[in-house]
């Protein structure tokens, strides 16, 4: 049987919520084989991070060149990068083995406000990972830096996703959960733009939304989905886990990512 594949290349949460660890549920879940490149190792919980180790550049090469140079990805995603020497190992080795397509999800800052990235790598994410990516998936205050415009409403939403598309030539999609509307995220390609409703879902447990979301994104495009249908399916798939209302930990806890596992290993 022959199965279409997925990379993630992230940081590992080993709470389970985001990171590493969601991206594989997530990718499973929607029905592709998910392989994985740690990019660094997180301490943290559902309360936030409490410690970083980074993995070294040439080990991030290795990981990379092992996953092609056997299975293929049909998809790739990249979450959490932290430092410049890992952005150009990962950019360089992407670009070598003609990977696409590839989706960047531009995590810089924590729920909790740690700070996933050094400021140095901010310029390193734009000159080297945008420019190779199919599409970008920041939230409001990752578009807002990397736009260098201010956010508050549709209208801002816009300028910047267009500004973003123009500087870096790839699709964006900005992700409007952070109290800007109702969860209504906008998908902005060269074609045009679509804007993609949401409902709020009142549950605190939003862990790792931002690594799910993208992670279904790739999943599906893995599957031959155009980019639409890809987005439209991930918002589904991620507004039914949220609304399993899954409460695990002291803070901010994660979703069920198998909330509809209910074959027979599952009971």
């Amino acid at each position: 049987m022959k199965m279409k594949t997925a990379l993630t290349i992230a940081g590992s949460d080993c709470s389970g919520g985001a990171g590493i660890q969601a991206d594989l549920k997530t990718m499973t879940v929607n029905g592709v084989y998910a392989m994985s490149v740690i990019t660094a190792l997180t301490a943290q919980n559902t309360t936030g991070i409490r410690a970083i180790e980074e993995c070294e550049p040439e080990f991030i090469r290795h990981q990379i060149n092992a996953i092609f140079e056997d299975i293929r990805p049909d998809a790739v995603k990249i979450g959490m990068v932290s430092s410049v020497e890992s952005i150009r190992a990962i950019a360089e080795r992407l670009i070598y083995h003609k990977a696409e397509p590839i989706v960047l999800d531009p995590v810089m800052i924590s729920t909790s406000g740690y700070a996933l990235i050094k400021k140095d790598a901010i310029d390193a994410l734009k000159t080297y990972l945008l420019p190779i990516s199919s599409l970008i998936t920041p939230n409001i205050p990752e578009a807002e830096l990397l736009s260098g415009m201010s956010i508050r409403n549709d209208t801002d939403m816009l300028a910047a996703a267009e500004k973003i598309l123009d500087s870096f030539h790839c699709s964006v999609l900005v992700k409007g959960g952070h109290s800007i509307n109702d969860a209504n995220d906008l998908l902005c390609t060269k074609e045009g733009f679509r804007w993609f409703k949401g409902k709020r879902i009142n549950n605190p447990n939003t862990h790792g939304t931002g690594c799910t979301l993208s992670s279904a994104i790739t999943s599906n495009l893995a599957k031959g989905h155009d980019l639409e249908t890809s987005v439209e399916r991930a918002k589904e798939y991620i507004s039914a886990a949220l609304s399993y209302m899954l409460d695990l930990g002291q803070g901010s806890g994660p979703m069920n990512h198998a909330f509809n596992l209910t074959d027979q290993f599952s009971k």
